[in-house]
């Protein structure tokens, strides 16, 4: 007696292999990428693409070396302050925050928030 076995995805019987999961590579595709999407987010991940994002925005507002930026505009694009690398604090007592080589410190002009951003500099060691 042979048991008939359904695939995992979309449950259409499977001929051929007796340890056949799939009807095929797309079903299989699907079906793996769907669970893997149930899972939670490892804490690394989480953490590492955050950082990543922060930095990709540090970057793309600040081509010129320093740059002042209203701190809506950053955190509507996703950035999020409470993730960085180091820190660096200046002669004036300024702790500007790190996310790798691009810095940014929080500042309240005329009511507004903004954030100065700069890059990182030998003599900053």
């Amino acid at each position: 007696m042979r048991l008939i076995k359904n695939c995992l995805h979309c449950n259409k019987e499977l001929t051929g292999r007796t340890d056949k999961k799939y009807c095929d590579s797309n079903c299989k595709s699907s079906h793996q990428y769907k669970r893997e999407k149930q899972r939670p987010e490892r804490f690394y991940n989480k953490v590492d693409n955050q950082l990543r994002l922060n930095r990709k925005l540090l970057k793309e507002y600040n081509r010129a070396g320093k740059a002042t930026v209203r701190s809506s505009i950053l955190i509507h694009k996703g950035f999020n302050p409470k993730f960085f690398t180091h820190y660096w604090k200046n002669q004036k007592g300024d702790i500007y925050l790190f996310v790798y080589e691009y810095g940014f410190l929080k500042r309240n002009e005329n009511g507004i928030k903004k954030y100065v951003l700069i890059q990182w500099q030998d003599y900053m060691n």
